[in-house]
């Protein structure tokens, strides 16, 4: 699902809500650039390094468009921050970064639980979201694996009332491994009906 009319977002279709503005989605494959950050206070570095890769330091001197979100993940010791590539390039398509500490990878489409909000990605903010997402999937007894990642896409620039963030965490989810092409809301397993008390026992 692409918001913007500029800048390229990665294709995902909705599979169902949960409440509380938090949604499970099934996101397609792609490619990103990582890199690994020495902690959680060098994210301006590391993005200056992921830019530089896309402004055309690579062997080719390709010039890759930006796209939205970039991704850091969250509450490990050593986080790494993401690019996404534009979606009609492949791995193969990609030239080879000139900072060795830069990787290209491939993502396999993935399902994952996504909670926005706006302002500043302040730390305190990251993390009451963070626990709130976390709480709701307990709640629902949706299993998650790896981190939780932060994305932001909105530029520096932006004004806070404006500015677009989410937590987003994988999940497990079942039939997500289906290609699903739009974005309309799926039924709810039988696992949160019963939760809410709308199956028959």
């Amino acid at each position: 699902m692409s918001r913007g009319a500029e800048i390229e977002e990665p294709g995902y279709s909705v599979l169902t809500q949960l409440g509380d503005g938090i949604e499970i989605r099934h996101y397609h494959d792609l490619v990103q650039a990582v890199v690994e950050l020495p902690d959680s206070q060098h994210t301006n570095q590391g993005f200056r390094r992921l830019a530089g890769f896309i402004f055309g330091a690579n062997e080719s001197g390709q010039e890759i468009a930006m796209t939205a979100p970039v991704q850091e993940t969250l509450f490990v010791d050593q986080p790494k921050m993401a690019f996404t590539m534009p979606s009609h390039l492949k791995l193969n398509d990609l030239p080879r970064p000139d900072d060795a500490g830069i990787t290209i990878q491939p993502v396999a489409a993935r399902s994952k639980a996504v909670i926005q909000f706006s302002g500043w990605a302040t730390a305190g903010r990251v993390e009451e979201m963070a626990n709130k997402l976390k709480a709701v999937l307990q709640d629902n007894e949706v299993q998650t694996r790896g981190p939780a990642v932060l994305a932001q896409y909105n530029p520096p620039w932006t004004l806070p009332f404006l500015r677009r963030n989410e937590i987003q965490l994988v999940v497990d989810w079942p039939g997500s491994d289906r290609s699903r092409k739009t974005a309309t809301a799926q039924p709810v397993p039988d696992q949160l009906n019963r939760r809410a008390g709308l199956t028959n026992q």
